[in-house]
């Protein structure tokens, strides 16, 4: 095998063999470590175990494979695999040079900062040189090229832009309960952040809509502790398909698809505008921890109030028996002649008392998971994927944990008129009134099904939000 034949002359001619020779030599040691079964070919399943080693994910693997395979195989003989890495090595040292600014040789933090705001994306020092540390093997805090390309070897990256995606990763995961703003987000380019706010808002939708029977429920196990005209959570979807025919499930999903855009717009600009003021906590702008907890539940309260009406219609629409309502513009106008303007924002201040422990939880239990595995993981490059969707489902928990018992208080004074008239209770008669009746536990009824949805919306939101990122072209700045 001609591999073999590489290794055997390379071998015999050690000291006195060119770069071409000592590069294929390295190649074949490679190709040779990835064949598992030693036939002279990997497969797609050889390389995915091979590279997960490198901590190469498996999106990545496949675009090795699709770029290497030129007979289109599903597998790379010595030769495919040698001209992939020719070519890409090739790409990955034209890179090296372009961040290579002094022509030293090596590459330093200064280096990474100045090269990520050529294109939009704002770094701090410190940040830089966490990116650093993740590259640097022998501690000199520099990266050489043998360390750039053995790094980004089978990452197939392709210019300036790929490479801070990879370093960077943001994802704007909706669970229907987010209020954290990622830093990152905040860091780029506004058409950039447009573009990802319009792959976020249709993931989201997508995500709300299919985890909305489980909203429902919630809802429901919120304000009258199960389906009406039942005695158990079990039989409260059968109950709820037989009042009201499969789509009933799905009542108050639209309005609720419906406010994502305004809210979401509203508390980005508004984030954007407290940050300005604050100033950044250091040179290059960025927020404290404390200041973007500040400035996010800043953010979160004034979108809140602005879209807190659309937030009392889904709690209508999602409680109204079959033909209660002809639709939104029935259900606003009997609002309005019933119980006049002030119906709208009933329960608005368990809300907004429930943003700051909502937002700080989350936001601190999401810095501190994703530090600890930086910390854990330096040698490994930046959280993937599945590192973050984690962190983030467990920080979205914590915060809803936190603040249900004011979420369940704000549900159930936003549906009182539902319930019938008679005089409506304050938010601390209400807290008092549970506790009496029901104990602690009354504070947390439909929790259960809140919960349940977290991994799923988590999950459907990552896979179409990454799909719809691809189309628009919502990555990193261009």
């Amino acid at each position: 095998m001609e591999r073999l034949g590489v290794l055997l002359v390379a071998s015999c001619q050690e000291n006195q063999e060119s770069p071409e020779l000592r590069r294929r030599r390295r190649w074949a040691r490679l190709f040779d470590q990835l064949d598992l079964n030693k036939d002279g070919r990997i497969d797609l399943r050889e390389l995915r175990v091979g590279l997960a080693k490198r901590g190469v994910s498996r999106s990545s693997v496949d675009k090795v494979v699709l770029a290497g395979d030129t007979n289109q195989d599903g597998e790379l003989d010595f030769e495919e695999f040698s001209r992939y890495l020719h070519t890409h090595e090739k790409q990955l040292r034209l890179l090296f040079s372009n961040l290579d600014r002094n022509h030293d040789g090596e590459i330093d933090a200064a280096e990474i900062q100045h090269s990520l705001r050529s294109i939009g994306l704002d770094v701090s020092r410190q940040e830089a040189e966490r990116i650093l540390n993740s590259m640097d093997r022998d501690g000199t805090m520099t990266i050489d090229w043998a360390e750039w390309r053995d790094h980004f070897l089978f990452n197939p990256l392709h210019n300036m832009e790929d490479v801070a995606r990879y370093w960077r990763h943001t994802m704007i995961l909706d669970t229907g309960e987010q209020l954290r703003i990622p830093e990152e987000l905040s860091d780029q380019s506004r058409s950039s952040v447009w573009r990802q706010l319009a792959s976020g808002g249709l993931a989201g939708a997508v995500s709300r809509t299919s985890t909305a029977p489980l909203d429902r429920l919630k809802v429901f196990l919120q304000v009258h502790g199960s389906f009406p005209g039942t005695s158990s959570v079990g039989n409260s979807f059968q109950s709820m398909v037989r009042e009201g025919g499969l789509g009933s499930l799905w009542r108050g999903n639209g309005i609720n698809v419906l406010k994502m855009a305004p809210e979401t717009a509203i508390k980005f600009t508004v984030y954007e505008q407290i940050k300005g003021l604050l100033g950044g906590s250091d040179a290059s702008g960025h927020l404290k921890l404390q200041e973007r907890f500040i400035a996010g539940s800043l953010a979160g309260a004034i979108a809140q109030t602005a879209i807190y009406p659309l937030e009392v219609l889904k709690t209508r629409l999602t409680l109204r028996a079959t033909g209660q309502f002809s639709g939104v513009a029935d259900c606003v106008s009997q609002l309005l002649r019933r119980e006049g303007v002030w119906a709208f924002y009933r329960g608005y201040v368990p809300n907004l008392l429930a943003i700051a422990p909502a937002a700080g939880i989350d936001l601190a239990v999401y810095e501190s998971l994703k530090n600890s595995w930086i910390s854990r993981n330096s040698a490994s490059g930046p959280p993937g994927v599945l590192v973050l969707v984690s962190c983030g489902a467990l920080s979205s928990t914590c915060g809803q944990l936190a603040s249900y018992p004011l979420a369940l208080v704000k549900t159930r004074m936003q549906a009182q008129a539902a319930e019938g008239g008679g005089p409506r209770p304050s938010m601390t008669a209400l807290f008092h009134s549970i506790l009496a009746q029901e104990g602690v536990a009354g504070l947390y009824r439909g929790l259960s099904p809140n919960l349940l949805k977290v991994i799923p919306a988590v999950s459907i939101s990552y896979v179409v939000y990454e799909y719809m990122r691809k189309v628009v072209g919502a990555g990193v700045p261009r």
